[in-house]
């Protein structure tokens, strides 16, 4: 793994590259340019970039109107107030009309650290999945981030994606990101003996998990899920028929999450021993991030824990 990055900062540059590109791209963002960083955007393509104010609902109605008007749109604020504040919006305005509109979110989840409960939100990916239509991306890396925002932009149709504050270490490089296919799971280890399907920060969480674990002689699937809607089912299938255990683990709750998607399918198609890592059921609390990943249940520990509950299972 190479060095740290957020993906909120693979966001921006990928909108800077996007706007050269598309010149139909056009960015929206709720007076928090600086932190979900586009700005960046801002500084390139002035004339491209509309500040919202604090009115989220007013932002992604104004975005539903730019993309019935032909354009295609990136509206951002934090995750807690895109899909929190403005989800009535997003469901009419976006999602029943099937409109090109972009949700980025940034500072999901409890990495968002210090700014505490109010801020940390773990009922986003629940919240989006429930929309018709709506494609739901959650990526791991600051690479992988990069690559799945251009194919996002690119693919027609509504989307949310989700990104973080914190910055993560980096497992991807541009060329493995630019392999990946929304809708496609990613296997980035092979195993036998049990499945962690992980998202967002939790894969790098999961790939050190399985290193401990292999040195214990438990051989441990990795797969990326990055696209947490539509749901990878083939990939789930062929991991619950060989590995006959499943542990899923996210940065949000274990309510309507990842967790939840896994569980619907493999409950009716093809029951399978499962664990699930993630907030259970609780907010958060102000503090630094790796420290409330721990508190939280939210580590490659907690992995590590949950594996060996489902091989004594």
């Amino acid at each position: 793994m190479s060095d740290k990055k957020a993906t909120r900062e693979a966001y921006a540059e990928a909108l800077v590259e996007l706007g050269k590109e598309r010149k139909d791209l056009v960015v929206l963002d709720a007076d928090l340019a600086n932190s979900t960083m586009t700005g960046k955007f801002r500084d390139a393509y002035p004339d491209r970039f509309f500040d919202m104010g604090i009115a989220e609902q007013n932002m992604y109605g104004v975005a539903a109107g730019l993309a019935a008007s032909g354009k295609v749109v990136c509206a951002s604020s934090f995750a807690m107030f895109a899909t929190g504040r403005a989800f009535e919006i997003i469901r009419n305005s976006i999602g029943y009309t099937h409109l090109n509109v972009k949700v980025c979110a940034t500072h999901a989840g409890i990495t968002v650290g210090e700014d505490g409960a109010t801020h940390q939100t773990f009922e986003d990916i629940a919240i989006m999945r429930t929309i018709p239509g709506m494609t739901v991306l959650s990526p791991s890396d600051a690479p992988s981030a990069k690559a799945l925002v251009k194919m996002a932009v690119n693919t027609d149709g509504p989307f949310y994606v989700r990104l973080g504050r914190a910055k993560v270490p980096q497992f991807y490089t541009d060329e493995t990101a630019a392999a990946l296919q929304i809708g496609k799971g990613n296997v980035l280890r092979e195993g036998k003996d049990c499945t962690v399907i992980a998202t967002g920060i939790m894969v790098a969480e999961a790939l050190a998990a399985a290193e401990e674990l292999q040195a214990e002689g438990i051989d441990v699937r990795v797969i990326d899920m990055h696209t947490i809607k539509p749901l990878d089912e083939e990939l789930v299938m062929k991991a619950a028929k060989e590995t006959g255990r499943i542990l899923t683990a996210e940065e949000h709750s274990v309510i309507g999450g990842l967790g939840s998607a896994v569980a619907e399918f493999t409950s009716v198609n093809c029951p399978v021993k499962m664990y699930m890592v993630g907030q259970h059921d609780t907010f958060g609390e102000s503090g630094k991030p790796e420290e409330l990943k721990a508190k939280y249940g939210m580590t490659a520990s907690d992995i590590y824990k949950g594996v060996h509950v489902l091989m004594r299972g």
